[in-house]
């Protein structure tokens, strides 16, 4: 079993003990019988710093801060766009909410070559021949979504 070591043997460049253990009768102060001498607390000295202390503090300090700092920024930033008004145009769509589709790009018709100087003209699968599908990205608003509102929550059940 390990015993902790007691105050007077316990040596620490960073620890100081203003009062030395004495034996109870070299004692100058008199207490009565109830009354105990006062405890010797350790109390930490000045400490000499040097630069890589300073320094690997003052990274600390600073990591500490930014780690801090960096989601309180984003957080604000949030709040404040969620108050401004959403004018932008969609990108994909030029802000018309549909997109020409890529199957027949934009007839409506889709013309197939049979071979032998024979065409099949059948109308468009993807967009039932309207040419037009609507736009992806703002959903047919015409607006630019903003980055967490393009997310789209389906119930997979």
């Amino acid at each position: 079993m390990t015993v902790a070591p007691s105050l007077s043997r316990l040596h620490s460049p960073f620890l100081y003990c203003p009062l030395k253990p004495t034996s109870s009768t070299s004692l100058s102060v008199t207490f009565s019988g109830n009354q105990r001498s006062p405890p010797s607390y350790p109390r930490i000295r000045a400490i000499d710093l040097d630069q890589n202390t300073v320094v690997a503090l003052s990274v600390g300090l600073v990591s500490v801060a930014v780690g801090i700092g960096i989601p309180v920024f984003y957080e604000t930033q949030i709040d404040n766009a969620a108050k401004r008004e959403n004018t932008q145009p969609c990108f994909p769509c030029s802000g018309s909410g549909a997109q020409r589709c890529r199957f027949c790009m934009g007839t409506g018709n889709v013309t197939v070559e049979l071979g032998g100087d024979e065409k099949e003209v059948s109308r468009c699968i993807n967009c039932d021949g309207v040419g037009t599908l609507t736009c992806t990205t703002c959903q047919g608003s015409g607006i630019q979504p903003r980055y967490l509102d393009r997310r789209e929550f389906k119930d997979d059940d």
